[in-house]
Parts: C-alpha cells; structure tokens; sequence
C-alpha cells in the first residue's frame, strides 16, 4: 500500500465513534446559545471557547425534581431523564437511545411539509480517557420550497448529504452517520479521529471553518500547554462537480490541512490565529493523494504550500474575543485568502483582493436574568472569496461552503435570542442580508463553485455587486423539553422568509411542529 493509502486508511476508519456525559457548560454543540459559556475566574488559562468540543455530549442543565423521595417508573425515568440504555461503572459508561424527528408542517408556497427521521445514539467511556459516540440517521422528507430549491440545484440536503427521489419526486430520501473517537493521551495531548463536523469561532457563524457543511473524515491532534491551544487537523473532502474519479472511487477528492493556534492572552483577551491548505487528489498529471509536505503538525502552512510550487488553495485567519464581563463576550474574525497590499490600498476592487470578516457580541443571563441569551453578529466577504481555479481546490465540500453558507459577496446581520424556563425553551432568530447574484451568465462572485477565472473583471469589485438582492429570515420556536440527555423535546415553529431583487420578490411562511430529538446544528437560515 503507498504511503497515501496509510493516511486514508487510517482516517475512513471512523465509522465508528464518541462522547462521554458531561455539563451543559462545556457542551461543544450549539443548539442554545446557552451552551456556550464565558471565561471562568478559575478555568480562564485552559478554557478556549472558539473550538467547540465535539467528544462531550451536551445536556441541558435542569433544575431538580421537587419530589426526590418518590421512586420514578423505568418509562418515566427513560422518557424524561435517561438514555434508554444507560450503564454506568467506574472503569466504563454506555449509553444508547433511539433519536426520532417527526415534523409536519405547511410551506405558503410549496404545501403541506413534513420530515420523518428515525436516529440512534450510542457513545460512552472505556477508562479514564477513551470515548466514544455513533449516530445515524434515516429520512425522508418534503421541504419549504426554497429549501427544496436549493436541494435541487446543489443535489445535496443543506449539512446532511446526497439525496434521491421519494414520492414521485415530491420529497427527499437521505441517509448519514456521523462518528467520533477520542484519546485524551495525558495532560498535554488529545487525539479525535472522526467523520463529523468542526467549527471555528465564539459565534454563530465562522467565516474560518463551520459547521455548515456534511460530515468528512478528519484526523485532529490538539496539545494544550498553559495559556495556548494548538490543534492541527488532516481532512478529506467531497467534490461533486465532477461526478466521477477515473479511478473508479466515486465522486472525486480533496485534502485539507488545519492549525489554529488559540492564545488565552489574559482573562478578558483570547486571540486565535488560523492558516489552511486545500489540495485536489488527483489532475491531470495523475494521482496526487496526501501530501506528505502537510504531515508536520507544527509547520507554517503558507511557505510549504509557497515552496513546493504548487496551486494549493492557501487560507490565513485570526479570531479575537474580548470578555467585557463575566457573562458578555465581544468577538471577531478576520479571513484572508488572496490579497496584495497596493491593490488594497489602491482603492480598485481588485478582484484578488479575497478576503472577510466579523464582530459580534454575545452575552448569557443578560439583565441578571437566568438562562436569558442574546447574539448579534454582523459577517460579510468580498467577491470570489473561498473560490479557485477550479472546485477541486476550492474551500468547499459536498456542495456547500466550509466557511459561511452563503459562500462570498455577502453582507449578513444575525440576532438571537433564546430563554429558558424549567423544560420549556423560547428561541427567536432576526437575519438579514444582502448579496449580488450572478445574472446572465455572468460570475459576480458568491458562488464559490464557480471558477473565478470566469470572474466578471479585474477591477471595480465590491460586494453586493450582480443581482442586489434583500433577504429576511425570521423564525420563532417554542419547545417543550422531554429529555435532557439527548434533546428529545415537542417544538413549534413559525419561520418567515423574502428574498427580493429586480427580477422576483419570493415570499414564503412556514408553520411546523413535531416531536424532535438530538443535538445536530443545521442552518435553514440562508
């Protein structure tokens, strides 16, 4: 086997997967804003909130059962406060549970709307550093009607994969796993081998690695000393733009390498800086596979990628957070994928000139009110930001951004809001945004799957430039929470949504409700 075979090898093995119980608190995944949680006065040196800890299971912190004397059934200990298989030992734990999401609904333009989701968990502990989590998910379902546009166009559910036909192509038929395992080698060194997702940033969106896209294999070695995290991670990605590999291995594939290193400055100052290398797997010269020049964890990413001559897709960043209190944190990013001083300066519009940013603020239990969290984020990147030559070098995956979900020639404004009181959650969502579309054939520069040798010209680029075009998303939830430990809860919703330039004006009004479980972040909000 070559050496490239050795690293695929190792990182396709993640099929299987983690997570241990832990506190909401230091829960990786954000499904409220609560989850996340400011710098502590005691854990401010190791604490680093911009990477979010996929090996924890999130749980929802609940407050206790006013009857403690009463001995509850097995059904309501498992409808209400447990896994439904759950073992606990000083050297292991388990857990098990089914995750169902049954929605119904009505869509003003597309009808009567509906998802039929049946999951499974199963995660748990072997010593005092090995964990474990598995989940997978069987669906089908017919969606709002941009939703179900968007699945059309791009041949992918947004975050959950592939589809195919169910109903007479009136619906979607999809099926994904997703996986981790985790070694906690010491004090200094954890390892993650997983086929998940990553994220990036103390916001809700990251303009430098997020959530937004499918699941992928990854292999992650983060090292924590004192004040500094460093994490270095080697990915494989999807390209669907050429359906077919001529080596008979499907769709065709990239790589990617990661460092960010985040820097605990003091206990209101954390800085984070970022560098990626995005490299096509095979062209015209034939096979490329891994690169061995990106095995180093500890290189600086740019010179190799500089040194070797090749057309690799090099991205830097930083991530800033200042704590302004113990509960409110100011935050920021900055993305910068291909520039030169004199142009920016300049003042032209350079087409190259491919860079992005945000700030936002955040704060939890704001007003001195527990369990009350607002955000409000504003994000944008230029023109042909994230883009290439061509989509096998460019920073994508299965169809979506790996960065922002609405690629690049955007300005976004996002607030949130959620609550929480005993079991019952009140989330609502304001978004808006304003971007150009491409029109006549023409390239403007958000979609990042198109070529930017195709870009409209050299100069003069700025965002919003094509189609202008107003989106507004707004969304409110109500849930009632069933089970803490894996989110099982009944929702409703009532989600409003108009995009609007000189060609269409679409306006559309989403009623939903179900029973739903599990705590996967997938963005509808675009």
């Amino acid at each position: 086997m070559h050496k490239q075979g050795y690293v695929l090898a190792l990182l396709t093995i993640c099929s299987l997967a983690i997570t241990s119980n832990a506190n909401a608190q230091s829960a990786g995944r954000q499904f409220s804003l609560g989850f996340y949680k400011p710098v502590g006065d005691t854990n401010w040196r190791s604490y680093h909130s911009s990477q979010r800890d996929y090996s924890i299971q999130p749980v929802f912190d609940l407050p206790q059962e006013r009857d403690t004397t009463k001995k509850r059934s097995w059904f309501h200990r498992k409808l209400f406060n447990e896994h439904l298989l759950e073992y606990h030992q000083e050297d292991y734990d388990f857990y098990a549970s089914f995750l169902p999401d049954f929605m119904l609904g009505h869509s003003s333009d597309n009808g009567t709307t509906w998802l039929n989701t049946r999951g499974a968990i199963a995660g748990g502990r072997l010593g005092k550093n090995f964990t474990f989590r598995a989940e997978f998910y069987e669906n089908q379902g017919k969606f709002p009607q941009y939703i179900d546009s968007y699945g059309r166009s791009t041949k992918i559910v947004p975050g959950q994969g592939e589809w195919k036909d169910y109903n007479k192509g009136k619906a979607f038929d999809f099926a994904y796993s997703s996986a981790l395992l985790d070694y906690k080698a010491g004090k200094f060194l954890d390892f993650q081998l997983g086929y998940d997702k990553n994220f990036i940033g103390d916001g809700y969106r990251s303009m430098l690695l997020s959530d937004n896209s499918f699941n992928y294999p990854f292999l992650k070695v983060i090292a924590n000393v004192g004040r500094i995290q460093y994490t270095t991670m080697w990915a494989q990605f999807i390209d669907m733009q050429y359906p077919k590999a001529s080596y008979d291995n499907g769709y065709r594939k990239k790589w990617g390498v990661f460092n960010y290193l985040d820097w605990n400055v003091s206990k209101k100052v954390s800085i984070g800086f970022f560098e990626a290398v995005i490299w096509q797997d095979s062209d015209s010269s034939g096979k490329r596979g891994f690169d061995m020049s990106y095995l180093n964890p500890i290189v600086f990413l740019r010179p190799v990628e500089f040194s070797v001559g090749s057309p690799d897709n090099a991205l830097m960043g930083l991530n800033v957070k200042y704590a302004a209190s113990a509960n409110s944190t100011i935050y920021g990013q900055f993305v910068l994928d291909e520039f030169k001083f004199k142009e920016i300066t300049s003042g032209d519009g350079w087409w190259a000139n491919k860079f992005g940013g945000q700030i936002g603020f955040r704060s939890n239990n704001i007003f001195k009110v527990p369990k009350l969290n607002v955000l409000t984020e504003v994000n944008a990147a230029r023109p042909y930001t994230y883009s290439q030559r061509s989509t096998l070098n460019n920073y994508g995956h299965y169809n979506q951004p790996l960065a922002h979900p609405m690629g690049a020639n955007f300005v976004e404004w996002v607030n949130i809001a959620d609550y929480q009181y005993r079991r019952w959650f009140f989330k609502g969502e304001l978004m808006v945004a304003k971007y150009g579309l491409d029109t006549a054939g023409i390239n403007y520069g958000k979609d990042i799957y198109k070529s930017y040798f195709t870009r409209h010209e050299d100069f003069g680029n700025r965002i919003g430039q094509g189609l202008k075009t107003n989106l507004m998303y707004v969304q409110g939830t109500v849930a009632f929470l069933l089970n803490p430990k894996y989110n099982l809860r009944l929702e409703m919703s009532v989600t409003g949504r108009r995009e609007k330039n000189a060609l269409y004006d679409n306006k559309e009004l989403i009623f939903q409700f179900g029973l739903r479980s599990s705590f996967r972040q997938l963005y509808y909000d675009f």
